[in-house]
């Protein structure tokens, strides 16, 4: 009777070396526990969670932050037209979270050709700012223009003209083209080159011009010529120079905005001198200097995944 007590638990101390030997009976074997049950799912800590929710606020909701782009190497090549996929992706999936702008120096048509064709994109951002803002639309409805010809008059409007064409005479350029002068609704755009050039002049223009500096030797002499009449002068793109009056930069947009409290500025011409300048430095933005549209569309969903 003992040892039929004793016998299981010798055979369970023992198993290993009794079953080597074949000598351990399986209906004396003590039954294995079962295993335990698997954890729970893991949940975010409330650390994580508050981390996010933080986030969250200093991006805003679509209420009261805007995300505001530059057109020219910020979601195009330059001069070129937007990829479908980013466009998509700004109106399909940035839209529902922020609302999106535009802003560039160029004129309305060119600004529409670039983003898709035909007026779609002035229904489909919140904010299309042409010419700096000057030409300013909301949700499709114009809400603000101004004229560089009402604002320094016409006599000092042909005292420039004249200056700059004068001027680009004397310079001598790998190829010159034609439309050197371009006259805007808000300002004036100087092309050394000449805007008819073909993508391939453009490109061997921007190369000469980071060497030879002629948009930038040519904005100092403009300076000192023009110093009475109140005209800013900065580099746009990558062949022309715009004219305008001070105050009339990218930062004009702004006073669309005021009732805006978060403005993120998305810019590639963000050093001195550069068109992004001024706007990418004010106090009522907050600047994100970027190289590319793919580093811009990469930055973007950086921003949408914090809010996840």
């Amino acid at each position: 009777m003992l040892f039929a007590k004793v016998l299981p638990k010798f055979c369970q101390l023992h198993r290993p070396l009794l079953r080597s030997y074949g000598f351990i009976p399986s209906h004396l074997l003590l039954k294995a526990a079962p295993p335990p049950p698997p954890p729970p799912p893991r949940q975010p800590s409330k650390q994580s969670l508050i981390g996010k929710r933080k986030a969250a606020r200093r991006m805003g909701s679509r209420d009261n932050t805007l995300l505001l782009f530059d057109v020219d190497g910020t979601l195009t090549p330059s001069r070129q037209v937007i990829k479908p996929q980013l466009y998509d992706f700004l109106v399909k999936d940035v839209k529902p979270k922020f609302k999106i702008g535009v802003v560039g120096g160029s004129d309305l048509v060119k600004i529409c050709e670039q983003l898709g064709g035909g007026t779609r994109v002035i229904s489909d951002f919140d904010y299309v700012f042409a010419e700096n803002g000057l030409v300013a639309y909301s949700s499709g409805d114009i809400i603000g223009t101004e004229s560089i010809q009402k604002y320094i008059g016409e006599e000092n409007l042909q005292r420039f003209i004249n200056y700059a064409l004068a001027y680009l005479s004397k310079i001598t350029l790998p190829v010159k083209r034609g439309t050197f002068i371009e006259f805007r609704s808000g300002m004036i755009n100087v092309c050394p080159v000449g805007r008819s050039c073909s993508q391939a002049e453009r490109l061997e223009f921007y190369e000469y011009d980071k060497v030879h500096k002629i948009r930038e030797t040519m904005a100092e002499d403009f300076r000192r010529e023009f110093g009475d009449l109140g005209l800013q002068f900065s580099i746009g793109g990558q062949i022309s120079l715009d004219v305008f009056p001070k105050g009339w930069d990218k930062t004009y947009c702004l006073s669309y905005l005021d009732k805006i409290p978060n403005i993120h500025f998305f810019g590639d011409k963000t050093s001195p001198g550069g068109n992004d300048y001024e706007i990418f430095f004010d106090s009522r933005t907050k600047g994100h200097t970027v190289t590319s549209p793919e580093d811009t569309e990469k930055e973007l969903r950086e921003m949408l995944q914090k809010l996840q």
